[in-house]
């Protein structure tokens, strides 16, 4: 017999868009320590580190536009927008 259920507890309150922002930037700057380091990464076959850092920083900013449009729309009392 399984024990009763305890119930779930309540969500924690986070600022998303802080932390996306903080990452985001955390990626611009390696990307541009990388491009600066850009000859010496590509001698030792590391060059993709860029495109990795440049990935960062692109999906970074997908981020920052959702997790500012599901703030808003909490804000406004409805559910986060699912498309568009």
């Amino acid at each position: 017999m399984a024990a009763p259920r305890r119930p779930d507890p309540e969500p924690l309150r986070t600022d998303d868009v802080r932390a996306v922002t903080i990452g985001t930037v955390a990626w611009a700057v390696l990307l541009v320590v990388l491009l600066i380091l850009r000859d010496r990464l590509d001698e030792q076959g590391r060059g993709s580190w860029v495109w990795v850092a440049a990935a960062g920083v692109f999906l970074g900013l997908v981020g920052l536009r959702t997790v500012r449009r599901r703030r808003a729309a909490l804000r406004r009392g409805g559910p986060p927008a699912a498309d568009s």
